[in-house]
């Protein structure tokens, strides 16, 4: 038990420089975890987030504008299709599926989407899922002044069955741009953990005719969710649309297209964990000058442990260890730190995407990185313990005359 005391009793003689070394550790760790796990959970669940969809057929333009646009309800719309464009692709023999919708208006900062009732009754948003409303409500009735309001918007907006609300125009929320038409909440969708949960769902001549909307949008829609019978489906299709023809965008396959918006930006993540890995080594490296520092000060209680029998090697592995106690107790709060950040990072995900990321999902490297800071910390202790190893008995035990 001699060599646990020993560190317990450094440990507690130099408490203020270790918890501020601690303390930076910890900051490291929890940094460098919540990069890492925000980094790869928004990947698995972005590309995996399709709505039950394999493409989207829109307006020509960008297929990454027109998927963030109809399956994740960011951007805005590149663009209507007619009316006739939505029956060719619903009619094609490739196609399950095809499920109009129409943007362009909003409740409060909260996406207008238009539809028809099959998305609800149809369509499975994920294997084995489909949508359903809370108790006691319904899904609106096409051609009806109704609407279906995602969970987290119906949060956020206050609303529940039976409340009644005026749409406004736009994407962004105007106070003076309000429609007239006054639609009634048949049903509160219940919680997808998708985009969906963002959305206030109306029929899809609800958007069309509108009123102040362009009369000519009555007969054309913003986009078309389409499930394929086939993945060779998607291929024709993709050669249809984008190699031949050159009015119309086919966006496929979806998962592959945010896919690549995160290779675009892989840039910015190397960046935050460079960052994550600059504070974790300036850790590491205050641990070092912290006991380091104190040496000076502990030359006779070594020396004494010397006298004593203890040998070279017991003397530099209490260092080393020490150094090692102290990552490890900065590595443990790191969690704290981690679940912070994790939790400010993900509420703000929600927010802006409806996608909700999970704190306690599991990863290797949330075992990994604390186990790296406590060996990064130990080998920074390497130092200081040559130095302790040393140590001169005779000399630093003479009495000073």
């Amino acid at each position: 038990m001699t060599l646990p005391l020993v560190i317990y009793r450094s440990l507690r003689q130099h408490a203020l420089s270790t918890l501020v070394t601690a303390a930076s550790i910890a900051l490291a760790s929890g940094l460098l975890l919540c990069v890492w796990m925000v980094k790869v959970q928004s990947q698995a669940v972005f590309s995996t987030t399709t709505g039950g969809f394999d493409a989207v057929l829109g307006a020509r333009g960008s297929k990454l504008q027109l998927v963030l646009n109809s399956v994740f309800h960011l951007e805005a719309s590149p663009g209507n299709i007619e009316w006739d464009d939505y029956q060719a692709i619903r009619k094609n023999p490739a196609v399950r599926s095809a499920i109009p919708i129409a943007v362009g208006d909003n409740l409060r900062g909260y996406r207008i989407v238009g539809t028809v009732p099959e998305l609800f009754s149809d369509v499975s948003y994920a294997p084995g899922r489909r949508y359903a409303v809370e108790p006691g409500g319904r899904f609106f009735i096409k051609d009806a002044k109704e609407a279906v309001v995602g969970s987290f918007a119906a949060e956020r907006l206050g609303l529940k069955r039976g409340d009644t609300f005026h749409p406004f125009h736009g994407l962004v929320f105007n106070p003076s741009a309000v429609h007239a038409e006054t639609y009634v909440v048949t049903g509160i969708l219940k919680p997808t953990n998708t985009p969906a949960d963002r959305v206030v769902w109306i029929p899809l001549e609800g958007v069309q005719t509108m009123s102040g909307h362009d009369p000519r949008a009555a007969k054309e829609v913003s986009a078309v969710l389409v499930q394929l019978r086939s993945p060779t489906a998607g291929f024709r299709l993709d050669i249809a649309y984008n190699k031949q023809g050159d009015r119309l965008t086919f966006a496929y396959p979806v998962g592959a297209i945010i896919a690549d918006l995160f290779d675009r930006i892989s840039w910015f993540d190397r960046v935050l964990t460079l960052v994550a890995y600059m504070v974790a080594l300036v850790a590491a490296g205050s641990v070092l000058a912290s006991i380091y520092n104190s040496m000076s000060s502990r030359r006779r209680d070594l020396a004494i442990l010397r006298a004593l029998g203890a040998r070279r090697r017991t003397v530099f592995g209490s260092v080393v260890a020490e150094a090692a106690c102290i990552g490890a107790i900065g590595s443990i709060a790191g969690y704290a730190v981690y679940l912070v950040l994790f939790t400010i990072v993900a509420g703000i995900v929600r927010e802006q995407t409806g996608v909700v990321l999970s704190v306690f999902a599991w990863h290797p490297v949330v075992a990994a990185c604390p186990a790296a800071m406590v060996a990064l910390c130990a080998l920074g202790g390497i130092v200081p313990a040559l130095k302790a190893f040393r140590t001169p008995v005779a000399e630093t035990l003479a009495p000073v005359s």
